[in-house]
């Protein structure tokens, strides 16, 4: 019995740091719900959600939750997030169906603070769970990573290579485990399932994303519907560019790199 009360209050721990973890993800999507139930403004929603993720940025920055170099990685997956908007947006794989003056080529700017969230909550994870990291490859990883981010526009007009690259990052994290602490105790898992898990969290939340009217892809055009499963796949190999972004630029300024040990 007192195992299974032991294991209990793990959990409740475990939930609890996911939920300061996903601190900004969770205030920019609330931040979002509240913008659509607005009476008419004479300013554009997508203006206000640009003004009020700014806000937001500034004030995770003043409550200590993020630090100097977590907010360089947030900073980087903002504008490597509104890249990939701007060319998918283009490509027609979703669009941003409301007006607004600060839209460029069809995509609004808030749009690169959707990544920006995805990175804090990884930044965050990285210091609440002290992620340590050991058999990790970070040059193969890397280029694997790259490879994804490519991809998700070369698809477009050459074959996809998706579940290839899928095979190889898989590949490339073999041997890699992700240790994180909760509350006195050390766990570990393979780095290749904390990408599965986190993109299936991703899928969920672009799900509420859609339905609060974030963005839409051409089927829920006419009324929303859920987002496609092979979304999950695709959150999945995507995480691994963020993860990426957040191991370099943690080392940033010569400082100690985060997440490599020998050991637990």
């Amino acid at each position: 019995m007192h195992t299974i009360f032991e294991g209990m209050h793990q959990l409740l721990r475990f939930a609890m740091l996911q939920a300061r973890c996903c601190a900004f993800a969770v205030a920019l999507l609330g931040g979002i719900a509240v913008s659509r139930m607005l009476p008419e403004l004479p300013v554009a929603r997508y203006d206000l959600v640009l003004a009020y993720g700014l806000l937001l940025t500034f004030a995770a920055r003043r409550l200590g939750w993020e630090g100097g170099r977590d907010t360089l990685v947030i900073a980087a997956c903002h504008v490597v997030g509104l890249l990939f908007e701007l060319v998918k947006v283009r490509l027609g794989s979703w669009s941003y169906p409301e007006e607004a003056v600060t839209k460029i080529a069809g995509v609004p700017l808030y749009g690169g603070f959707m990544y920006a969230a995805v990175a804090s909550y990884v930044c965050r994870a990285w210091r609440l769970f002290e992620l340590r990291f050991t058999g990790y490859r970070a040059t193969a990883t890397a280029l694997v990573a790259a490879a994804v981010y490519a991809n998700f526009f070369s698809h477009h007009w050459l074959p996809d290579f998706r579940w290839l690259l899928a095979a190889v990052m898989t590949a490339v994290t073999a041997g890699a485990w992700v240790g994180f602490t909760v509350g006195r105790r050390r766990y570990r898992m393979p780095l290749a399932l904390s990408f599965v898990l986190i993109g299936f969290f991703l899928w969920v939340a672009e799900n509420a994303a859609t339905y609060l009217g974030a963005w839409s892809y051409p089927h829920q055009l006419g009324g929303w519907e859920p987002v496609a499963l092979t979304k999950f796949g695709a959150w999945a190999l995507l995480i691994s560019v963020t993860f990426v972004l957040t191991e370099r630029l943690q080392s940033v300024g010569g400082g100690e790199r985060l997440g490599r040990q020998p050991g637990w």
